[in-house]
């Protein structure tokens, strides 16, 4: 015969279980999409860091935040494309620039797929710091940035010019494909944009901004348009020193 006390417990345990069971926090593993989830969970200083574009695809990738005193607070940038000395070869073919290459530490490309990944989960903005052989830095800004996927061509959409001295050399590239010398998605009819001008961008017929062309120290009219020159700013002929380009969240 089964105790009456035994009968209780049994059944006062059987009506609380439901209640203990949803008072159980349930933890799950956070993924950061970008640098400025990296910066929400407490890596506030510049460096290379994981990220992921989706969740079962680790990515590294360089996060401009706080590299130092005079840095600006809070920047959480997530970098996507950096020429900074020529030792990297950007003259690269479609399959390179869909997955990405280089030196995170240095000369680098994160990826179309990659900026499509992480464009398509949310509002970003953009970023192009700029800098010449003689020290001079500006940057062009915009509100609005985002990279659509490989069957829209890696399609740019960018908006919302904020000068810092650079001028809009993206306007023309807006609504435009991407293309490689050896994918053609140009509005060009007079050939491909990427091997006449020795790069790889969202060129149209063909281009204002050309930062993925050939590394030129400074004014070389024998290779104009070909380097990486951003026009509204030094012109087509003189390859800049540095150029990065970086996107975040649009703050809420």
């Amino acid at each position: 015969m089964t105790s009456p006390v035994f009968s209780v417990f049994s059944v006062s345990w059987t009506l609380l279980l439901p209640l203990l069971v949803e008072s159980i926090p349930i933890f799950t593993k956070t993924f950061p999409l970008d640098c400025s989830d990296v910066y929400s969970n407490g890596q506030t200083l510049c460096g290379v860091y994981t990220i992921y574009p989706t969740e079962d695809t680790p990515v590294q990738v360089y996060c401009d935040m706080e590299c130092g005193e005079g840095q600006a607070k809070h920047e959480k940038w997530t970098v996507f494309q950096r020429r900074m000395d020529g030792s990297v070869n950007f003259f690269r073919p479609w399959e390179h620039y869909k997955k990405g290459f280089g030196s995170l530490n240095g000369e680098y490309w994160l990826g179309l797929e990659n900026l499509h990944q992480i464009t398509r989960k949310g509002k970003y903005e953009l970023k192009v710091d700029l800098q010449d052989f003689e020290g001079a830095s500006v940057y062009a800004q915009y509100t609005s940035f985002s990279v659509e996927s490989e069957n829209n061509g890696y399609k740019l959409n960018v908006n919302g010019f904020i000068n810092g001295g650079a001028g809009d050399s993206m306007v023309v590239h807006n609504g435009q494909k991407f293309s490689t010398f050896d994918k053609d998605q140009d509005l060009d009819a007079l050939g491909n944009c990427a091997k006449r001008y020795l790069g790889a961008f969202w060129y149209q017929k063909c281009h204002d901004a050309n930062p993925n062309g050939i590394y030129m120290w400074g004014h070389n009219g024998t290779y104009f348009a070909t380097g990486n020159v951003w026009n509204t700013w030094k012109g087509l002929d003189k390859g800049l020193k540095y150029i990065a380009m970086k996107i975040r969240p649009v703050a809420k």
